[in-house]
């Protein structure tokens, strides 16, 4: 038998929201054999969140079918495409104190306490994102069941937001799948799939996307019945798992281990610069030495405080940052990308372009990606398919999903079948004349309206274009290296770009998971142009006496993932010597103040960098194997021992020094580790103001469109510390009038480089902030 709730329904003593009701449209609920089907439903949104009005619309559904006699049991799903995305994220931006925010903690506390403590089994079934609040939901419920599809992920990403789970996820999370796996979801804010959640406990049963409520309703009737219990953790536990579990979480020796162990792991990664993963050790410390009850007040009190941060403040600015960019500002294109109907053609099957291919591929696209050579072309493909099949393995993908998108990339030799692609997308050598070359040849073979795309990093695509016949249809779209890992693409457009040729290149990236931002065409583009500068200060740095690992612990302790000296290995020496020439004419004086002899020398001596295995480190094979190779295993086991080897810039967790790269730094005048250091913030400065101020120079030119672009640019493209939320969000945290006068200090003591940009001298003579008053 089958009825919906309603005040109208006289074959039931309550209710779901009625129908003249606000939140009836929210929430509806079917009765199926005793059974309460809720299915949330948010009118006119693409995915379910909680509000404060969507959170009482299933608080209001759920009070009146646990009260009804004729509900044995709940069933909640969505009726969108993924279960709960998470809290609404512009409820919390639009709280003025940290009271507020613990009070909406507070509040979903006991609308989930109801449900945990409710006689009527209730069970989620979750189909797609199960985020946030979306989890913290399931885990109140008394059964979660999730389909296998690839959709279905299950997560708590708030730390990434720099908050901390507010619905009660920190105390309920440990004691279902225990401490030490809790942690690693709660610090990380990592995603699993259905196959890994039931591993874990996370999840109860896994099934099929298309049977999900008709499973749910049974697994609910068998719940009542008796014929299904719950699980407890210690039941899937093995006899050896018991015993660790007994050791490390079940006494508070044991328990003090895991937590210093994971604390000293958090500030090893954070550099102590992230409030939100010390707090979330705190709170789920506190709950488990102090019980449940005390963990979740303990909970909200720290939410509330972590909300009213910089650091949150900052990481919510790049969250709407990212969310807004999923639009593409010039519209749809006149052709819709799709998996069935979108061909690109990708030149070059080398590091760029076999991960341009992949992440086409992975996205449904398809994919002709072409090489001159036969071994080269087979390199490309087998480094898709050892990516593929590297996901098999971690079970983060099927067997017959790695065939099916291996398959969208087919391997060219010729120009056959270029005729069909919508956009061709070249990766080969970074030299205007091989490029002119390739697109003279590609043009032969492509439709009127095929958009031409260039990957270059920072040749100005103009002069790409020049060689063209149809210079509209030519763009730039920059991916960063590894592509299947960096998660930005730059999209450059000339003055003679077509709006058709910016919609594709826009729509293409967004089909690709990118976030993308759009910048006008100019040497170094954006990116490109605000990491010289730092580069180049970390050279003069150099120079100056500074030894290497110092540099890169500076600006790691910024927040930066990698050390620019690092970061010039990784790049490339000859190339960031190529770039530094290149980009120095249009910058003067603020950029080759020093020349690139140094770098040059470098070059000759062929300290290329990582590729080469010796740059201004050592790697691989290039690593002595002699007794300081001694010395640094010693140094791995005793942790004094590798702090002093550090400290003297011998080796940097395990990269030794190039002594050729020292001998020609001191062959250029530089005495390497010779400079004493008396303040180690103004050297972080030097480095990290001269890309800050080459960002405000790049939108007072008109490069960049607008100040959020600049920050989702420099975060997701080149690592500027999250927790500052980009140049331009950090200048409205500082002040501008304090950044203009640092910067005028550095220019009298260092040179013209330092020079503010006559923007960033605008808004600290007027007290304007770039993006509007905070909150």
């Amino acid at each position: 038998m089958t009825s919906s709730l309603s005040s109208h329904d006289s074959s039931s003593s309550s209710s779901s929201p009625s129908s003249t009701s606000p939140l009836a449209d929210i929430v509806t609920v079917e009765v199926r054999d005793g059974i309460a089907i809720l299915t949330f439903d948010v009118p006119g949104e693409k995915q379910n969140t909680l509000s404060e009005r969507s959170a009482r619309a299933l608080q209001d559904a759920f009070a009146q079918a646990e009260s009804d006699p004729a509900v044995q049991g709940v069933v909640l799903v969505s009726g969108k495409s993924d279960f709960i995305a998470g809290a609404d994220i512009a409820m919390l931006q639009a709280c003025t104190s940290a009271a507020q925010v613990e009070q909406l903690s507070r509040d979903m506390q006991a609308q989930l306490d109801r449900i945990e403590r409710s006689k009527k089994p209730v069970v989620a079934a979750i189909h797609g994102a199960c985020l946030g609040g979306g989890l913290e939901v399931a885990l109140a419920c008394h059964w979660r069941l999730a389909t296998d599809s690839p959709r279905t992920s299950l997560a708590l990403p708030e730390v990434m937001l720099g908050l901390l789970p507010g619905g009660g996820g920190t105390q309920r999370l440990p004691r279902l799948i225990g401490l030490q796996a809790a942690l690693d979801l709660l610090l990380t804010g990592k995603t699993v799939r259905a196959s890994k959640a039931k591993k874990l406990g996370l999840v109860d049963q896994v099934t099929i996307p298309w049977g999900l409520k008709d499973a749910a309703v049974k697994t609910c009737r068998r719940l009542v019945c008796g014929e299904l219990r719950r699980v407890d953790r210690k039941d899937r536990l093995d006899p050896q798992g018991k015993v660790m579990e007994a050791a490390l979480e079940e006494n508070v020796a044991g328990r003090a281990v895991v937590f210093r162990q994971a604390r000293a792991a958090v500030m090893d990664k954070t550099m102590g610069l992230y409030p939100a993963p010390l707090a979330i050790l705190d709170v789920v410390d506190h709950g488990l030495s102090r019980g449940l009850q005390a963990g979740f007040a303990e909970e909200s009190r720290r939410f509330g405080q972590l909300a009213m941060t910089n650091e949150a403040a900052s990481l919510m600015h790049l969250f709407f940052g990212q969310t807004s960019l999923k639009k593409n500002r010039y519209g749809k294109p006149t052709k819709p990308v799709a998996a069935a109907s979108t061909t690109l053609g990708v030149l070059g099957a080398g590091l760029m372009g076999a991960g341009i291919a992949d992440v086409s591929a992975n996205k449904g696209l398809r994919v002709l990606m072409k090489d001159m050579s036969p071994e080269a072309l087979a390199r490309g493909q087998k480094a898709i398919w050892q990516g593929l099949d590297k996901r098999v393995k971690s079970r983060s993908l099927t067997a017959f999903e790695r065939e099916r998108i291996a398959s969208h990339v087919v391997g060219k030799l010729d120009y056959q079948g270029f005729a069909d692609v919508d956009i061709v997308i070249e990766a080969v050598f970074e030299d205007l004349g091989v490029k002119h070359k390739v697109m003279r040849e590609i043009e032969a073979h492509l439709r009127d309206d095929a958009v031409f795309a260039s990957n270059t990093s920072a040749l100005p695509i103009g002069k790409i274009a020049a060689a063209s016949k149809r210079p509209e249809n030519v763009v730039g779209m920059h991916y960063f290296s590894p592509v299947p890992k960096m998660p930005l693409l730059e999209v450059v457009v000339t003055d003679q770009t077509s709006k058709h040729a910016a919609a594709l290149a826009v729509e293409v990236g967004i089909a690709q998971g990118k976030t993308v931002i759009v910048v006008k065409d100019g040497p170094g583009f954006y990116t490109t142009r605000i990491l010289g500068p730092v580069m180049e200060e970390a050279a003069t740095l150099a120079l100056e006496g500074v030894d290497l690992t110092t540099i890169d612990h500076l600006m790691k302790t910024a927040g930066f993932p990698v050390g620019p000296i690092t970061l010039l290995d990784e790049v490339g020496i000859d190339v960031a010597a190529h770039v530094a020439r290149d980009m120095a004419p249009f910058f003067a004086p603020r950029f080759g103040e020093r020349d690139s002899s140094a770098l040059d020398a470098m070059v000759a001596q062929g300290f290329l960098g990582r590729k080469a295995n010796k740059g201004f480190f050592l790697y691989g094979k290039e690593q002595p194997k002699d007794a300081l190779s001694k010395i640094k295993a010693l140094a791995g086991q005793v942790p004094v021992l590798g702090g002093v080897l550090e400290q003297a810039g011998v080796v940097q967790k395990g990269k030794p020094v190039n002594t050729g790269a020292l001998a020609i730094l001191a062959a250029h005048g530089a005495k390497p580790g010779s400079k004493k250091i008396d303040d180690e913030r103004a050297l972080q400065d030097r480095m990290l103001l001269r890309m800050v101020n080459e960002a405000v120079q790049c939108l007072q030119e008109g490069i960049l469109d607008n100040p959020v672009d600049g920050d989702i640019g420099a975060v997701f493209g080149l690592g500027f510390p999250p927790m500052t939320g980009g140049p331009f969000l950090f200048i409205d945290t500082v002040g501008a009038s304090t950044v203009v006068a640092t910067l005028e200090r550095f220019a009298v003591a260092h040179g013209k480089r330092f020079a503010p940009a006559q923007l960033l001298v605008d808004h600290a003579r007027s007290g304007r902030r770039f993006h509007g008053a905070r909150g």
